[in-house]
């Protein structure tokens, strides 16, 4: 609407039949109505505009949290990955021929495999899983368990596969012998 319309949309001339006050309460009326007509749509548009930026935060908030569920899934995916080449190192350097390898080799091969510890430490993710702990069914499957005679009893007598986690969260569970 531009300043013509409201001068012609607002005529304060007294109109003959009605005289001067009822001409007059008659556009006060219509300007009530009017005002009105407009509070409602402002408090609509108002409202519409709430609606609009309230779904844009949710959708802000929503973007983040999937975000941050694919950075966690490509995450645990690459953990997932380096892991056999940890367990690789653990059984090469617990088998026999391991003390036939000359010490530049195993100090080559330990500096590599330290570095992948670190790399999981850095992200967040521990390693578990030793002897002589308690057996801890959360963290720990136990494979076997054997009556050896030295130790308690339910304690891990060795570790056949070590077991991670971030946090709280057990990534793989360590696979382990116990004590009867």
């Amino acid at each position: 609407m531009n300043d013509d319309d409201i001068k012609d949309d607002v005529d304060f001339e007294p109109e003959d039949e009605m005289g001067d006050v009822g001409a007059a309460r008659a556009k006060i009326k219509k300007l009530r109505a009017e005002l009105t007509e407009a509070q409602a749509k402002r408090d609509e548009y108002l409202a519409g505009w709430q609606r609009a930026k309230a779904d844009a935060v949710n959708a802000k908030n929503e973007a983040v949290r999937s975000a941050e569920r694919t950075i966690e899934r490509a995450k645990d995916a690459l953990i997932e990955e380096i892991l056999p080449a940890l367990d690789s190192f653990d059984m090469a350097t617990s088998s026999e021929s391991w003390e036939l390898v000359s010490e530049e080799w195993k100090s080559g091969m330990s500096r590599i495999h330290n570095q992948l510890l670190d790399i999981l430490r850095r992200n967040g993710v521990v390693r578990f899983g030793k002897p002589g702990e308690m057996f801890d069914p959360r963290k720990e499957e136990a494979v076997q368990e054997v009556d050896d005679g030295d130790g308690e009893s339910g304690t891990v007598l060795k570790v056949l596969r070590h077991g991670y986690a971030e946090g709280d969260r057990v990534i793989r569970a360590a696979q382990v012998i116990l004590r009867k």
